[in-house]
C-alpha cells in the first residue's frame, strides 16, 4: 500500500502545471467532463502499463528522442486542429472523426509518451517489486491532477467565449510542441537557418487553419420562426 501512495503522490506533484494537465483543461472546454475523464483514464492505463512493463529498458527499445519528436509533431498538429474547430451539422451537433473519448485518449497517450510522469513511472517501477500497485498509484495520481484541470476547463467553457478558449488552447498545444522540438532536436537544427522558416511556416499554417479553414458556429440563421416574427413586425 505504501508503494501505491508513494507513486500517487509523486505523480500528482509532477503533473501539476504539466502540459498534459493543460491538455485536460483544454479538452474539457470542448467535450463533456465525463468523456474527458474516461479518455484520460484509458490513455493513462495503457501508457503507464507500458512504462511499468518496460521499466528502465524502454529507452533501449524505442529511442526517447524519437518518441519526443513524434509527440512534438502531434502537439503541433493537434494545436492546428483545435484552431480549425469542429464542423457543426444541421442539428447543431459537432462532428468528431473518432468521437470525444477516443480523441481524448489518443491525444493523451501521445502527449504522455516521453513526458516526465511516464519517465517517473519507469523509474519507480524499476525500483519496486510491486508493479500492480505502481500502475494503480500513478493512474490515480494522473486522474487527480488532470481532474483539477478538467474542472477548470469546464468552468472556462461556461464563462468564456468559445473563440477565445479555442485560440488559447491551440497556442498552448503548439507552444509545447515547439518547446519539445527545441529540447529534442540536435543543436545543429536550432539555428536561424531552420528556426526562421519553421516559424514562418507555422504562422502560415495558423492563419490557414485558424482563419481560412476554421469552422464557425452559425448564429441567427433564417428560419420559419424568424420569418413569422419579421412578418409580425411589418404588420
Amino acid at each position: 500500500m505504501s508503494e501505491f501512495i508513494k507513486a500517487m503522490l509523486l505523480v500528482v506533484v509532477a503533473e501539476m502545471g504539466d502540459k498534459t494537465q493543460l491538455l485536460a483543461m483544454a479538452m474539457a472546454s470542448k467535450y463533456k467532463v465525463g468523456q474527458v475523464m474516461l479518455g484520460v483514464l484509458i490513455a493513462t492505463i495503457f501508457n503507464h502499463a507500458l512504462a511499468v512493463l518496460a521499466g528502465t529498458y524502454l529507452s533501449t527499445v524505442i529511442p526517447m528522442q524519437t518518441v519526443e519528436t513524434v509527440a512534438a509533431v502531434a502537439f503541433l498538429a493537434f494545436g492546428l486542429w483545435t484552431l480549425r474547430g469542429d464542423k457543426i451539422d444541421e442539428d447543431g451537433e459537432k462532428k468528431h472523426k473518432f468521437g470525444p473519448v477516443v480523441t481524448v485518449a489518443i491525444a493523451f497517450f501521445i502527449a504522455e509518451m516521453g513526458d516526465k510522469t511516464q519517465l517517473m513511472t519507469i523509474t519507480i517501477a524499476a525500483e519496486s517489486a510491486q508493479p500492480f500497485f505502481i500502475l494503480m498509484g500513478t493512474t490515480t495520481g494522473m486522474l487527480i491532477a488532470d481532474g483539477i484541470g478538467i474542472l477548470g476547463g469546464a468552468w472556462m467553457a461556461k464563462h468564456i467565449p468559445d473563440i477565445y478558449i479555442k485560440w488559447v488552447a491551440g497556442m498552448v498545444f503548439m507552444f509545447f510542441g515547439a518547446l519539445t522540438l527545441y529540447n529534442t532536436l540536435p543543436a545543429a537544427f536550432i539555428t536561424p537557418v531552420y528556426v526562421i522558416p519553421f516559424f514562418l511556416i507555422l504562422g502560415a499554417l495558423i492563419y490557414l487553419f485558424g482563419v481560412k479553414l476554421a469552422y464557425h458556429e452559425k448564429i441567427n440563421q433564417p428560419g420559419p420562426d424568424n420569418q413569422v416574427k419579421k412578418e409580425d413586425e411589418v404588420i
